[in-house]
């Protein structure tokens, strides 16, 4: 585990620890050996992938308290975008197969997922997902165990394989002071495997690639409206139960500022959306959604869930504002190379 200071270029070559920028990026290894990110592998795959279907969605600090404000968010540097990746051809009415369950091992050692998305990097290898959905926040430090992202996830299918994850770069406010405006990951995994029945693991290529990717927009006015690709589960205060977890999930709604005193944040925005609280963590925003093609920019990242008005059921998706900070991560991330494991 070690902070780094990152260059200028958007996706030029990684920097060595001691550079001369402020060190506000935290390199987190994975699985950072052929061998261990082999390991990890055959453990979610085994047994027909029985873990991955028995994992729970992560609860940790899912749910959280807020109220919309009316005022803006002021962008803090120069607005920036990157264009999304074109996927394979879906069904009608598919979700983005970019979209995905990240799984890993909990500080209860049980196997447990979020949601999270492609985005588009130099080596196509890189993974969006809520911070504390790869750093274990119940613990002094340190990631969450056995850390694999599985692309278009539904009803315990691998329709694209897993993918291991090599290393993340998170922001160093989030890891040494849970600094909630910071809760964003990026994860560069390895290529993806399959594996036999004779339990041989098989590469099958590079994640996006294979599902596409997503762009990334970064210092924007709020978008009027965002949809929110996710694997939503678990219930509402009041006790109903709308979503399974076990497909991707989309809904569309307003984005706004909020006030938020959990997750404790200085400046989070809010989108209008009824994604219950398990499951959430790490879900997509996206602006400019094309159907057609299933690609948008990533503007957002669920950290938590509200229910803004009081009537017992979840209203709210809440995300950092994606401002400099942020991009100087996705900067460190969006150029780290991995390779195969098989």
């Amino acid at each position: 585990m070690v902070a780094l200071g990152i260059g200028l270029s958007l996706l030029g070559s990684a920097v060595a620890p001691g550079a001369a920028q402020a060190a506000s990026v935290w390199v987190e290894p994975l699985a950072p050996t052929t061998a261990e990110a082999q390991e990890v592998a055959r453990f979610w795959l085994e047994d027909g992938g029985a873990r991955l279907r028995n994992a729970t969605p992560y609860a940790v600090r899912a749910a959280g308290f807020g109220e919309r404000l009316a005022t803006d968010v002021v962008p803090d540097g120069p607005p920036t975008s990157l264009p999304p990746l074109e996927g394979p051809v879906l069904h009608e009415g598919a979700a983005p197969a970019a979209s995905g369950r990240v799984f890993f091992i909990g500080s209860d050692n049980e196997p447990h997922w979020c949601s999270g998305t492609v985005v588009n990097s130099q080596y196509r290898n890189l993974v969006a997902t809520a911070g504390h959905c790869l750093l274990d926040i119940e613990a002094p430090m340190g990631s969450l165990g056995k850390w694999v992202f599985v692309p278009g996830y539904s009803h315990g299918e691998l329709p694209f394989g897993l993918y291991v994850g090599k290393r993340a770069a998170v922001h160093s406010d989030f890891e040494g002071a849970r600094d909630y405006d910071h809760d964003y990951a990026f994860a560069n995994v390895y290529y993806g495997v399959v594996l036999s029945p004779s339990g041989v693991l098989s590469s099958v290529g590079r994640l996006a690639d294979n599902v596409g990717a997503q762009g990334i927009v970064i210092n924007q006015p709020l978008a009027p409206t965002v949809d929110v690709f996710g694997y939503p589960a678990g219930p509402h205060p009041d006790g109903s139960l709308p979503y399974t977890g076990e497909t991707p999930e989309r809904s569309t709604g307003s984005t706004f500022a909020m006030s938020t005193t959990v997750p404790r944040a200085d400046r989070p925005i809010g989108v209008a959306s009824p994604f219950t609280a398990q499951g959430s963590l790490g879900s997509s925003w996206l602006t400019g959604y094309a159907s057609g093609s299933r690609t948008g920019q990533l503007n957002g990242i669920t950290i938590g869930v509200a229910d803004t008005d009081g009537d017992n059921r979840y209203d709210t998706g809440i995300s950092p504002y994606f401002d400099s900070d942020l991009f100087i991560v996705y900067r460190n991330a969006a150029s780290f190379w991995t390779g195969r494991i098989s």
